[in-house]
């Protein structure tokens, strides 16, 4: 991302009109968050910082984090250090992602105390470290103990020694003759890579920044004009005061975003800050939202292929109780023709005549048994594999059942919009017993879950709410919303709406209790829908099912009290009939 030093440099300028502010909370809400929480002028800010590897930053916030009940140890370190004190002075070390807070403040016998706060924002070496006066190390989010002479050690009671850096600092050449001298060698054997080389020579200097500059310009890279113009747009930006960001997106996602002279929004006291409060606060829930997704994706897929693999294991024995009626024959046929061998003799082939079809067949046999005896071994092999196909036929149709709702799932998966959705679709995965067939130790407490139709899902019925011509149509979002929607919330006139033989939801159209409607003990409800109406419904319907991309969709249609969930049916899965298909 392009959390650069530019940017860095940026966001303190803004947070130095917060001098004097008093430090009144601070949280830890996980492993790489620390959050400040201030008071000036009558008016709280929240000050956060992230050392996440890929998302570190440090800036106003107006998004709540959840917090621990226990406060982790450095958290209490900090309150005790911090609490009370004033934000005296911030700043950075030229370009480098180095944030320096010092605090101020009265001990309990009216001493003056500082205190500082370091906060290097460097990837995946990102840290939070507290200083006494002395710039001896109090603690740190992240403790470090190098065997290396490259890395520093970050260990409470040490001295704290700033990172080295082998680049170069911006703010010190004096005019573009420094700065053409340094870039022109290096650019003259490259010049397709200019962005990649200045921000590999200069610290603070992303790549994404000095693209967002070299696109507007239109002299050719080898031209000495080409870099005085990128010299003088990042001069102009570190001598400015009227900056803000504009955003890179990809797809209609923001991916990225880089520092500019547009004139921030006037109505914002903060604009950079809060600028990078809301892009973090989407990329972020963004990432969460898709990690979760496919890790559950990824555990109801791995379930998915294993009742794959039991279903082509049951058809390969399926397969193998074809020939059960082969093994009765030639039962029967040896036994008939017993009186014509020596009811002792092995032999490893007789022939006989198949009175089936009047043709002679050749039965292969077991040398090690007489003919009497291979014939019981005939019967044997045909009662076993009658027995195993009325067993297997049972089996089949159980795991068919259960990979069809486990694909209903997969497809509430794919189309979940938000981590609410998720979480509610995780419950009923944690419920069900075919996702959890494999978790022993937790098969009693789902058992006594699945027991309970939804009876505190009215705290998240949350359907989706639509208005066709006047009439209200309600979609569920999930199996379970489904059932609920159904089952239990809607009238038993309403109209129930489903594509045929695909995954989608249940689509409730209120019909008869809207615009007044009346009915008559010989009218049928479904007579009395406009066909517009059937339509525009059933292509909603259709939308939000797994047939979308489809054409020439069957959707059928019935009043809701025609529509049956039979016992210990998965959720979502129903049955219906007086139904009729558009």
């Amino acid at each position: 991302m392009a959390f650069d030093g530019i940017v860095t440099k940026s966001i303190c300028s803004e947070l130095s009109n917060l001098t004097e502010a008093k430090i009144t909370k601070i949280y830890e809400p996980n492993k790489n968050n620390i959050t400040l929480g201030m008071y000036l002028n009558g008016n709280n800010y929240c000050l956060n910082i992230c050392i996440d590897s890929s998302n570190y930053r440090i800036h106003l916030t107006t998004k709540p984090k959840t917090n621990p009940k226990i406060a982790p140890n450095f958290c209490m370190v900090l309150r005790k250090n911090l609490l009370g004190l004033h934000f005296k002075k911030i700043y950075t070390l030229g370009l480098e992602r180095i944030v320096i807070i010092e605090f101020e403040g009265l001990d309990e016998i009216d001493d003056i105390i500082n205190k500082k706060l370091i906060i290097e924002l460097m990837g995946k070496h990102s840290n939070v470290i507290l200083l006494d006066d002395e710039n001896i190390i109090i603690d740190s989010l992240r403790h470090i103990k190098s065997d290396s002479d490259k890395f520093r050690d970050i260990l409470p009671h040490t001295r704290y020694l700033f990172p080295a850096s082998s680049k170069l600092n911006f703010l010190e050449l004096k005019n573009f003759n420094d700065f053409y001298n340094i870039i022109h060698p290096l650019i003259s054997e490259n010049p397709s890579k200019v962005e990649k080389i200045i921000s590999s020579t200069f610290t603070g200097i992303s790549k994404s920044f000095i693209s967002s500059i070299t696109k507007n310009i239109s002299y050719q890279k080898n031209d000495e004009n080409y870099l005085k113009q990128i010299y003088e747009s990042i001069l102009g930006i570190l001598t400015s005061t009227n900056l803000s960001f504009s955003t890179i997106y990809k797809e209609n996602i923001a991916k990225d975003y880089y520092i500019t002279k547009i004139p921030p929004d006037s109505s914002l006291i903060y604009p950079l800050n809060f600028y990078i409060d809301d892009f973090y606060y989407d990329k972020e829930t963004n990432e969460n939202f898709n990690n979760y997704k496919n890790s559950l994706l990824k555990n109801v897929i791995n379930i998915s292929n294993k009742y794959q693999k039991r279903l082509c294991n049951i058809n390969k024995k399926l397969l193998d109780c074809e020939s059960m009626e082969k093994y009765k024959i030639f039962g029967e046929l040896i036994t008939a023709n017993l009186y014509k061998f020596n009811t002792n003799l092995k032999t490893d082939k007789i022939t006989v005549i198949n009175y089936y079809n009047n043709k002679e067949l050749e039965i292969m046999l077991d040398t090690r048994f007489s003919i009497s005896e291979n014939a019981k071994k005939y019967y044997k092999k045909y009662n076993k594999l009658k027995n195993q196909l009325e067993i297997v036929a049972i089996q089949k149709n159980e795991t068919e059942q259960e990979l069809n709702y486990i694909q209903s799932i997969i497809y509430e998966l794919d189309n979940a919009k938000n981590i609410s959705e998720l979480h509610e679709i995780n419950s009923e995965i944690t419920e069900n017993l075919v996702i959890q067939a494999k978790n022993k130790n937790n098969s009693k407490k789902n058992k006594q879950k699945t027991s309970k139709l939804t009876s505190t899902k009215k705290l998240s019925f949350n359907p989706i709410k639509c208005n066709i011509d006047g009439y209200t149509v309600l979609i569920g979002r999930n199996n379970k919303e489904n059932d609920y929607l159904t089952l239990k919330y809607a009238n038993k006139s309403d109209i129930w709406f489903h594509v045929k033989d695909f995954h989608g939801s249940h689509v409730i159209l209120k019909f008869l209790n809207e615009n007044n409607h009346t009915l008559n003990k010989s009218t049928n409800i479904l007579d009395m829908i406009p066909q517009e109406l059937l339509k525009k419904v059933s292509n909603l319907a259709i939308s939000h099912s797994k047939a979308k991309l489809s054409t020439n969709t069957p959707v059928d249609y019935c009043e809701v009290r025609f529509v049956k969930k039979p016992k210990g049916n998965k959720p979502g899965m129903v049955i219906y009939t007086n139904y009729r298909t558009i």
